[in-house]
């Protein structure tokens, strides 16, 4: 059967949270003296749920919340040039190179012959944008979709949009709240890819049955075969 793959991008077909991790890491030595870092980890977790709907997914909107967690916790005493150095964090991650996943490029060039791929991903269009030039990717998809939100909505645009029907749609992604919960909601197949570090935003618990899970994008062919 031929199938339409939709993919997610960050943490799927590249890295992505590694990036955030160490930078929070950055900003947790920056605001030493001021909260610990459990404390900090929270109060930028908290800030962050809070500006998703004003500023969106990415790193924009990371660092905005960096920024005003910092001027919190430091009751509005943190210094001009401890500002300077968050926006320079996320300059640095915003310039960062496209790193794919193991596998990735054969995986998506040895299906994009064979079934119909699109790319649906998440976040601030204009680092998305880049990003997927650079991956080297963007040629095999028959489409590319950034979305600002992914729940059973938006997948239902996507589909209707694209004229595929949930009976022959696989999405694939890291994230059981993004990838996995609301595709399996519209009657759409889905294939977890595990990342080793996940967003606490992003974490859900996975349903008892329904999906499938690949250790890496290289099993994904047999998967499919499979189906």
């Amino acid at each position: 059967m031929r199938w339409t793959i939709g993919f997610d991008g960050d943490d799927t077909l590249w890295h992505n949270e590694t990036l955030f991790s160490m930078t929070q890491e950055r900003f947790r030595a920056l605001l030493a003296e001021e909260v610990s870092p459990d404390d900090l980890d929270a109060r930028l977790l908290d800030t962050e749920r809070r500006n998703l709907e004003i500023f969106g997914y990415g790193i924009k909107g990371f660092v905005l919340s960096m920024i005003e967690t910092a001027v919190e916790v430091s009751a509005e005493r943190v210094p001009a040039s401890d500002i300077r150095r968050i926006l320079d964090f996320g300059k640095e991650m915003l310039r960062h190179p496209v790193e794919l996943l193991d596998g990735v490029a054969e995986t998506i060039e040895a299906l994009s012959g064979r079934h119909d791929l699109l790319l649906i991903t998440k976040g601030d269009l204009f680092d998305q944008e880049s990003k997927i030039a650079r991956s080297g990717l963007a040629e095999h998809f028959r489409g590319i979709e950034i979305v600002s939100e992914k729940d059973p909505e938006t997948y239902r645009r996507v589909l209707a949009r694209h004229g595929v029907g949930p009976e022959r749609f696989v999405m694939v992604g890291n994230s059981v709240r993004s990838d996995i919960l609301p595709v399996l909601a519209l009657g759409a197949r889905a294939v977890h890819v595990p990342y080793h570090v996940t967003w606490a935003h992003e974490q859900a618990d996975p349903p008892a049955e329904g999906y499938l899970r690949a250790a890496s994008l290289a099993d994904l062919p047999d998967l499919l075969a499979a189906l």
